[in-house]
């Protein structure tokens, strides 16, 4: 699919796109982090797993992966904080993903536009930075603004929320089963961006 081809369906009236996978393709780079991290500590991640959990905040991998095998682990913080730090020394790898950042383009200053994403203020907005997109968006929610996350539906309709838009006419963009899930939730369009996208 061509960027300039996509159209909104009638009587959408706000775009809300995760960032991760979706507009930005960070996923390689953030799954070296991750074994770089997890390796240490003897905690398997196999890649598929990775790419199934996309969306899902660090901490709560941690706790997941860990508990799964037994291993201890008493600092979650600080493995997020390594995490997350490790990632940003891999961000000059970091790309667009055209054609999602194009759908981006085409429509800000038309319709109301969000990024919502599992992951953390800093990480996201460094990464939206790095593609120089941030100013782009009306709204930047992230796994800081709700108790709650994908595949539950708040960081969504927290986004319309901040759009000022109604929630059931909004479209998601999405690049894994538990993002497209929670806009299910949310009474929102999911659109599956994976088929646009190639991993490298």
């Amino acid at each position: 699919m061509h960027t300039h081809t996509w159209t909104p369906p009638a009587g959408t009236t706000g775009l809300i796109f995760d960032c991760d996978g979706t507009l930005a393709n960070t996923m390689p780079a953030h799954y070296r982090a991750w074994t770089a991290l997890l390796g240490r500590f003897g905690i398997p991640f196999p890649e598929p797993r990775f790419y199934a959990m996309g969306g899902m905040p660090t901490a709560s991998i941690i706790r997941i992966l860990a508990g799964e095998v037994g291993v201890a682990v008493p600092d979650v913080d600080a493995m997020v904080h390594e995490k997350e730090q490790t990632f940003l020394t891999l961000l000059e790898a970091v790309v667009p993903i055209e054609p999602v950042v194009g759908i981006a383009s085409a429509h800000r200053g038309k319709l109301p536009i969000a990024v919502a994403s599992g992951g953390y203020r800093d990480t996201i907005t460094r990464t939206l930075d790095r593609l120089a997109i941030r100013d782009w968006f009306d709204a930047i929610v992230t796994a800081e603004d709700t108790a709650r996350h994908k595949p539950d539906p708040d960081v969504f309709l927290e986004a319309a929320k901040r759009l000022g838009v109604e929630s059931a006419k909004c479209v998601v963009f999405e690049d894994t089963d538990i993002g497209l899930e929670a806009a299910r939730r949310a009474g929102m369009l999911g659109v599956d961006v994976r088929p646009w996208v190639t991993r490298v």
